[in-house]
């Protein structure tokens, strides 16, 4: 079955964490820090989209028209599932998880603020199968609880 999975957080927020426990071995990770353009990034997709092949897309994906592209690219290729996860951390959290970065992976805590004040909280009504709202403990344990 083709799934396709849309990630929704702050940068630092654990998105990067979360993928590589859950999906490293099953999807293909779809992410603009690594691939660095929105060209490499559709040749993936697209790639993906034909192959039927399951993938996550791993940005900020703060609002709905963002998250909304991928959605109807995955449902016109027929993707059988999609789902949202959207991680709920607070920017100060991000901002510490952010400065323990290496310096070429960090991004400069305007950029997180910016994300967090066009952040949309993710729903079904936008297309979605699921939506689920990622938590993570002080010990560094995801916890997932659905949205309805």
């Amino acid at each position: 079955m083709a799934t396709a999975i849309i990630f929704c957080g702050l940068q630092g927020s654990g998105k990067s964490t979360f993928y590589a426990r859950q999906f490293a071995n099953t999807h293909i990770r779809l992410n603009l820090d690594m691939l660095r353009t929105r060209n490499r990034e559709d040749i993936l997709l697209h790639g993906c989209l034909a192959a039927q092949q399951a993938f996550v897309v791993d940005n900020t994906n703060p609002s709905p028209s963002q998250r909304m592209r991928y959605v109807a690219l995955a449902r016109a290729a027929g993707f059988e599932s999609l789902e949202c996860y959207w991680f709920d951390t607070g920017i100060e959290e991000c901002i510490a998880r952010n400065a323990t970065r290496p310096d070429d992976a960090r991004v400069p805590e305007i950029a997180i603020r910016g994300t967090a004040a066009k952040l949309m909280i993710p729903s079904k009504a936008e297309g979605f199968d699921r939506v689920w709202r990622v938590t993570w403990t002080a010990a560094g344990i995801e916890q997932l609880s659905e949205l309805t």
